[in-house]
């Protein structure tokens, strides 16, 4: 069935984020000495759009490499992940990798997780004109910082569902702290499907992050928008240019925004003046090895029951069963 309060999706899908902490994390990122501001406000209304034509992109690999995978082996892992389950779709964005699961995964329910509700309340309201026969809910949430689900969510079997390697943008101690949160939420019978990017050579890495037709670079840019919009700053994206790069020692694609000129920067409250080619970090991007992956997964509370890859070895999609 499908929940009637997405029919005029309003209600619980169109519920904003708790975001009253929103104004404090982005006030100390912009004050701090290496200025900062988190991935996860790259993802208003207009940025999932832009990331949507990211992943269309022939430099960027993750999302048809994962894609890839499932298309393969994707009766193989819905026999090992299971029929029948409520399905939790962490950073949901359009649904659309969701939705290709359905007919194998068949889920009884399906539950949509994004901080851009305005995005994910559009997405639902076509995905439910295909699928009416599943129960569907929407929730509007930065789950990066808590993940409690609502007694809407059926407790039974919740399957969490985490692809496009978007466990990267955690430091790895981040990483492990949110899915021992995710672990909190399984239940005594619950699992995780994850996709992990794995280590590969740098020019891939780098081209993956800085096309040539500048898609990433307006996404980054595009950031400042909203955060102009959040806190009544007023960042002229003009000003300012996409910088990315591998770090190696950290095993980690960057993302950054470069001043072109001195410049200063004004918000309700305060502001800041940046020197010319001073940076703010906007994105980090783990790649991870198999083994490592494996590891972060088993110190969360989880045992990683299968792994699959492609013939690169660019990127894996493991099944994780919560340990009791």
């Amino acid at each position: 069935m499908i929940n009637l309060m997405l029919t005029t999706c309003t209600s619980e899908t169109r519920r904003p984020p708790d975001n009253a902490h929103v104004p404090a994390e982005l006030l100390a990122g912009l004050g701090a000495r290496d200025a900062w501001i988190s991935p996860k406000f790259l993802y208003d209304a207009l940025g999932s759009k832009l990331f949507e034509a990211i992943c269309e992109l022939p430099e960027y690999y993750p999302t048809r490499t994962e894609a890839s995978i499932f298309e393969r082996y994707g009766a193989e892992i819905a026999r090992v992940a299971g029929l029948g389950a409520t399905l939790v779709d962490l950073g949901a964005g359009n649904c659309a990798k969701a939705a290709k699961l359905f007919p194998l995964l068949q889920p009884a329910q399906y539950v949509a997780v994004d901080i851009s509700s305005e995005f994910l309340c559009e997405a639902l309201e076509n995905l439910r004109q295909r699928f009416a026969h599943i129960e569907m809910t929407g929730l509007g949430l930065d789950f990066s910082e808590r993940l409690e689900l609502p007694p809407s969510v059926r407790a039974q079997r919740r399957l969490f569902f985490f692809p496009g390697s978007s466990i990267g943008n955690f430091t790895p101690e981040q990483a492990r702290a949110f899915l021992l949160r995710v672990r909190g939420q399984c239940g005594d019978d619950g699992g995780l499907l994850i996709g992990i990017d794995l280590a590969k050579d740098r020019a891939t890495l780098q081209a993956a992050y800085d096309d040539a037709l500048g898609v990433t670079a307006a996404f980054n840019l595009n950031v400042l928008r909203h955060v102009n919009r959040l806190i009544g700053a007023d960042f002229d994206p003009r000003q300012w240019r996409h910088h990315s790069f591998y770090h190696e020692a950290q095993g980690r694609v960057e993302m950054h925004l470069e001043a072109r000129r001195l410049q200063t920067v004004r918000w309700q409250g305060g502001g800041r003046s940046f020197r010319a080619g001073e940076r703010i970090h906007t994105e980090s991007s783990y790649k991870y090895r198999q083994a490592d992956a494996v590891r972060l997964l088993e110190q969360a509370g989880f045992e990683a029951t299968r792994m699959w890859t492609d013939a690169r070895h660019w990127f894996t999609v493991i099944h994780a069963q919560a340990v009791t």
